[in-house]
This record gives structure tokens, C-alpha cells and sequence, in this order.
């Protein structure tokens, strides 16, 4: 039988020909198209010589000779087509309830912010020009009033990420000196950075002072030297020490420096612009009330807390934000346009206040159990509907988490959809959808597969519905009748 069909395989220039060949060849160049034609052929030659093909259920009158092999090379050319035409950095629904998801890209960015990216990159701009001046101006000065005057700094810079700050600061200020640290705060983060390793390629010198559990300010004062340039105070962003722990207040940390005249510094890691506490996000350090303690220089992220592009923000001192933006190494760790656009955008809406209504994710954070319970609610009505009877859903209480090595301890409470497929267990459904055309990102439990709209925006449910529409057209098997219970579900 295989040599029956290595026999039927159809030549390139037959398959250059056929209908489907000529469409992709508008896409994809048509020596690309040919190169992916031989590619499938010499493919399937392979698994018809092995007897992979067709499968073991099979026989030659299934294959029904060169038209189902014609087919199967076509089938298999317009996915090969396809993977390489679609853009590997692509939009996802996040429906797994963590809001600041490293892995999908930490915080969307709001809709003035993305209006500002497609206002200053689809023409020129003022990115290193002075309109008032009419010559070249400084890119650095786009973020630095606004900046200022939400954190109560002199003076602020911005940097690509927060490791880049916090390498610029120590770089700055403490090349070749000691940078007293309690050993409780040489902390790693996500993608294997450490505090350590960063102060190491500053060129600044590691005084580790005190323990683990316990740091107490005797600590820091007893290790100031004539080579001490810096006290750090780090925000253990991703973790909490509990139990038998001490830890210096920022108002210590400030007294030592201001009695012995050495700046202090601490990176804040997140971010806070606004007190999240009445949403349920305690013990993240807003960045004001820092500067206004009387430390002499902060940074944080962007795209984490604050919800807008990734940066890293160094903020303080007239005097110490100057020799910082003087440094060599701010040419190499400067951000682009875009990244000022969004971030400028972004400011200006905690500037007005609308932070909980504009920023998506304060809004995530913001949004109540009762509000996503209605939208749950109306979700899963239509999950119902448009998946003709094959999922069963419930509704059941749950949990969000912050994510992104913020607020490690928070968790706040949610309402979830929980999933099942007549058809498929939860890990081909949790496939199924992350192979959307707009992949939905989901988590499965107990087979089940959750979905936690705190993280997905209002219009991206229909995004959600049309998957569950196409699954039922995949079958006429209506399934088991959908029941609808939970919270606040039972009358």
C-alpha cells in the first residue's frame, strides 16, 4: 500500500498550481510557498514510507487514492502558511484572574495611553525637540514635571525597567563604595533577578548588615565606614518574612542618613501611586509617602502597580536625579517614544483622578465581588446559549491574585466560571481556546476549566462566546443541560 501512494504524491509544480498554492503566494512569496510545498510533501513521503499515514484504522479505499493525499498536502501547506504569517507577539484574553501576569505582558495599558502610542509613532514628534526654543531639547524631560509633582520629588528620570534603575542609581551613586543592605532584602524576583548580582555589576560593594528574620538600625549605623555611599532599603516585592522579624521604619532609615550624611535609597519595586488599601491591597508602600519621609532617592516600575508601560522611575533629589542623568550608562538604558507616550498618558489620569475608572489594572483591582458576580452571571447565561448545551457551568466563589512579584500575601475575592465540556476534558477545552485566533488564556482545576473575568475586559467576553459559538457548530451533540449556581444564584 505505501508504495501505492509515494506514487500518487502530486509533483511541486502540480501543487504550485492548485488553487490554494496561488492564494498564499499573495501573503508569501511564491519561492517561500514552493519551499513550504516541499517541506509537506517530503513530510508526509516520510510517514506514508513508515506507515504513519495514513493511520493504523485505515486502508487504500479510505485514502481514496491522489485526491485525499492532494488534499492532506494542501490541509497541511495552508497551516504551515499560516504559523508563519501570524505574528508570534500577539493580543491574549487574560481570563486566569491574575492581574499583573508576567507571563501575558504585566499591565494593559490604558486607552489614553494607547491613543498616545499611535499618536507620536505614526508621525514625527518632539521626542528630543524644544517647540519653545525651536532646537533640540532632551528626551528626558517629557515625564520629569509630571513625575514630580505626583510622587512630591524634586526631580525624576526615567529608565527601561526597574533593574536598569536600580543598576543607574548605585552605578551613580556608589561605584566602587558600600552600599549597606540587610541581608532580609537581597531579594530575586522573577526571570532570576538579584538584588546582589545587580549591585555586583554596578561596581558597588555589598555590606550585608544584620539577619535574615532580624534588622535592627544599630545594624546599619555600626557598619558606615569612610567608604559607605549608600544606605538601601529594598521593598521585598515577591515574598513576606513572618514570625520572629524586625525590620528598621523608613523614618529610622531617614534619621541615619540625615545624622550621618549618607543618601538613603530604596527601591520600591511596584510602584503605588495611590493608597490601594481600601480596595484590599495593604502593605504596598506608596511612593509620596516615601519621598516625603525623607528618602533621598526611590525607584519602581512602570507596568506593574502603576499600571502603565514598563519603565523603571527613579525619583528624589534635584542634585542626586542630575548625576544620575548624567551617567554614560542612561544613554544605553533610555526608553523610546512610545514608552513616554504611554507613560506620560498614563500620569496624567492619576493627575485627574480617574486612576479606578481609567487604568485597567486599578480597575481590576478596584472591581467588588458583587460587580463580577452580575457580570458572571450574564456570562455564563450566554455561555449556555451560544455553546448549544454541551458546556456545564457553575458559578462558584473564588480568588484573584495581584501576580507580577506584587502584593504576595493579597488576595482578592472573585467570582469564577467553572467549565465542563460533554465532549473534552478541561485540558483539550483549555487548549482549545488558547488556540483561539485571539487565544484566551484560562486555568484548570479538578477538570474543570475557570475563567475569572476580574482580568478580562468587558468587550473581550464576546471574544470568549464566539470560541464557545464555534465549538458548537464543531458538533451536533447538544451534551447535558447547563445548570447555573452559586452565589447569589440560588432563588
Amino acid at each position: 500500500m505505501a508504495n501505492e501512494l509515494l506514487r500518487l504524491l502530486p509533483s511541486i509544480d502540480l501543487l504550485l498550481a492548485r488553487p490554494i498554492a496561488v492564494k498564499l503566494s499573495i501573503s508569501l512569496r511564491h519561492d517561500r510557498v514552493r519551499d513550504l510545498a516541499r517541506e509537506v510533501t517530503d513530510q508526509l513521503r516520510r510517514e506514508i514510507a513508515s506507515g504513519r499515514w495514513p493511520d493504523s484504522s485505515g486502508s487504500s479505499e479510505d485514502v481514496q487514492a491522489d485526491s485525499a493525499i492532494t488534499a492532506e498536502i494542501e490541509r497541511r501547506l495552508e497551516q504551515s502558511a499560516e504559523r508563519l504569517v501570524r505574528r508570534s507577539l500577539r493580543r491574549v484574553v487574560n481570563a486566569t484572574g491574575v492581574i499583573l501576569h508576567t507571563n501575558l505582558g504585566r499591565a494593559p495599558l490604558a486607552q489614553a495611553a494607547i491613543d498616545a502610542i499611535g499618536d507620536v509613532t505614526g508621525s514625527y514628534s518632539t521626542l528630543e525637540y524644544d517647540l519653545g526654543a525651536g532646537e533640540r531639547g532632551h528626551r528626558e524631560s517629557h515625564c520629569q514635571e509630571l513625575l514630580a509633582r505626583l510622587v512630591g520629588s524634586e526631580s525624576a528620570i526615567v529608565a527601561n525597567n526597574n533593574a536598569a534603575a536600580v543598576m543607574l542609581v548605585l552605578n551613580t551613586l556608589a561605584d566602587g563604595g558600600e552600599v549597606i543592605v540587610s541581608r532580609g532584602e537581597l531579594i530575586e524576583i522573577g526571570g532570576s533577578f538579584r538584588i546582589p548580582d545587580v549591585m555586583e555589576k554596578s561596581g558597588a560593594l555589598i555590606r550585608e548588615v544584620g539577619t535574615t528574620n532580624r534588622t535592627r538600625i544599630a545594624d546599619y549605623e555600626n557598619a558606615i565606614n569612610d567608604n559607605t555611599r549608600l544606605i538601601l532599603r529594598v521593598h521585598p516585592s515577591n515574598y513576606r518574612i513572618t514570625g520572629f522579624t524586625e525590620r528598621p521604619s523608613v523614618d529610622e532609615i531617614v534619621g541615619l542618613s540625615r545624622r550621618r550624611g549618607i543618601p538613603a535609597y530604596e527601591d520600591l519595586g511596584s510602584g503605588c501611586l495611590i493608597d490601594l488599601a481600601s480596595y484590599g491591597v495593604s502593605n504596598e508602600p506608596v511612593v509620596s509617602e516615601s519621598l516625603k519621609a525623607g528618602i533621598s532617592v526611590v525607584s519602581f516600575s512602570g507596568d506593574k502597580l502603576l499600571g502603565g508601560p514598563q519603565a523603571g522611575i527613579i525619583a528624589g533629589s534635584q542634585a542626586l536625579i542630575g548625576r544620575v542623568g548624567k551617567n554614560p550608562l542612561m544613554r544605553a538604558l533610555r526608553v523610546d517614544k512610545m514608552t513616554y507616550a504611554a507613560l506620560e498618558a498614563t500620569l496624567r489620569i492619576y493627575e485627574r483622578g480617574s486612576a479606578a475608572v481609567e487604568v485597567p489594572v486599578i480597575r481590576a483591582i478596584a472591581a467588588g465581588q458583587a460587580e463580577i458576580h452580575e457580570r458572571a452571571k450574564r456570562f455564563t447565561q450566554d455561555v449556555v446559549r451560544v455553546s448549544g448545551g454541551r458546556v456545564k457551568v457553575t458559578l462558584e466563589d473564588g480568588e484573584s491574585v495581584i501576580g507580577g512579584g506584587s502584593a504576595p500575601e493579597v488576595s482578592l475575592g472573585t467570582v469564577l466560571a467553572a467549565l465542563q465540556d460533554s465532549q473534552m476534558s478541561a485540558a483539550s477545552l483549555a487548549e482549545y481556546l488558547r488556540m483561539n485566533v485571539v487565544p484566551i488564556i484560562t486555568r484548570t482545576e479538578r477538570d474543570r476549566v475557570l475563567i475569572d473575568l476580574r482580568t478580562v475586559a468587558a468587550d473581550e467576553e464576546a471574544i470568549i462566546l464566539d470560541a464557545f459559538a464555534a465549538l458548537a457548530r464543531s458538533s451536533t451533540n447538544t451534551g447535558p443541560s447547563t445548570e447555573v449556581k452559586g452565589r447569589g444564584l440560588q432563588a
